[in-house]
């Protein structure tokens, strides 16, 4: 099918692989999680060690919800091991988990879970441009995505609440604007 990491395929072959994924697939669960959400944790404490946290939160939630004999994980820690090992650790019931870096070029059905998650975000990313207007591609390396952060904090003096207030990219951008106030 061509299945392999979401970030070297078209969207449009996204968007078609995506569909017969989930045609295929015996199940397939997609988690959502508001930009507060991710804030009430990575706020508390030290940005990276919360996320990471939280992410093998997440994909332990996944694991208990599909049941899986072997869990393929796309290692956010720098630590595959370490991450693998936290996840273990907040399920009910053993499951051979397999957590590595880059698992979604490695493993075909993390390929494709990848596929799903990216086609997914792609969406929500299209329903907020509807509301909201050009807002870019929502990734911090967008000239576009950071034009439209840049407007609204200058001209609201907030932030929209589809943007964690721990985005890197909010802090520099607020630092930009407090830079140019002050020339």
């Amino acid at each position: 099918m061509g299945i392999r990491d979401s970030k070297l395929l078209t969207p449009n072959k996204r968007q078609r692989l995506s569909y017969a994924i989930k045609r295929l697939a015996l199940k397939h669960i997609i988690l959502d999680f508001q930009p507060s959400e991710i804030d009430r944790v990575v706020l508390k404490g030290k940005r990276l060690h919360k996320l990471n946290w939280f992410e093998a939160k997440a994909m332990a939630q996944i694991v208990m919800k599909l049941k899986p004999e072997i869990a393929y994980i796309d290692a956010s820690d720098v630590n595959e091991i370490r991450f693998g090992k936290q996840i273990r650790e907040m399920l009910s019931f053993e499951v051979k988990i397999i957590s590595e870096h880059h698992a979604d070029v490695k493993y075909v059905v993390v390929g494709a879970a990848s596929i799903i998650a990216k086609v997914h975000r792609d969406e929500v990313i299209n329903d907020l441009r509807e509301r909201y207007g050009d807002l870019g591609s929502g990734y911090s390396s967008d000239p576009k995505t950071r034009r439209f952060l840049t407007n609204w904090i200058t001209e609201k003096n907030s932030l929209p609440d589809f943007v964690r207030k721990s985005w890197k990219t909010v802090k520099r951008i607020r630092e930009d604007i407090q830079k140019t106030r002050l020339l």
